[in-house]
């Protein structure tokens, strides 16, 4: 078992460079989209992010129960290419809540906590090879909303947490990798 953290922020090329590794690995690869067009701009991210993937790669929705797909999926030879955990926190941080979120507190829901316990649980279990993109969100100044300093909060937890579970981790900046572990 092998995992990859490869953390940037929007547009650093994190993406294109973990699609590079997982074409390298010569391996099966299944990508795990966690992203779900909301609107027609998040769908024109997503149509160009198939459009750069090779067609043969099996492509896996999972925009909330991300452990469950990965214990589904992983094989000892197979890639899975995990696109991307801050969308999927997004998707847990937002299902459930009020439409009004903020104003007031921002209460983390059961199934918030239970799926991103079982994401670290899972991952230093599964067998084959893990990359997961993630967004570094914590390098820019404090949000101004509730909504979104929660966001930046979980997000940089959760990366720490990753983190902690992976063999490597890169952070990539204009499109260059810079090896923080591993």
């Amino acid at each position: 078992m092998s995992t990859h953290l490869i953390l940037g922020g929007a547009r650093s090329g994190k993406s294109r460079y973990a699609e590079q590794l997982a074409q390298a690995s010569g391996l099966p690869v299944s990508v795990l989209v966690t992203a779900h067009a909301g609107d027609a701009e998040m769908a024109e991210r997503i149509r160009q992010h198939q459009q750069q993937r090779p067609p043969h790669w099996q492509v896996l929705e999972s925009p909330l129960a991300l452990a469950a797909t990965l214990q589904a999926h992983a094989a000892p030879e197979r890639l899975l290419l995990v696109d991307c955990l801050t969308l999927w926190l997004s998707n847990l941080l937002l299902d459930g809540q009020q439409s009004d979120l903020d104003d007031g507190p921002i209460v983390l829901s059961p199934q918030f906590r239970q799926q991103r316990q079982a994401l670290l649980d899972t991952l230093p279990n599964l067998p084959g090879k893990i990359i997961l993109i993630s967004n570094e969100v914590g390098m820019g100044i404090v949000p101004m909303g509730a909504l979104a300093r929660c966001f930046a909060d979980e997000a940089g937890r959760l990366n720490q947490a990753v983190a902690a579970l992976c063999q490597h981790v890169t952070l990539v900046a204009a499109g260059l990798p810079l090896t923080l572990k591993g």
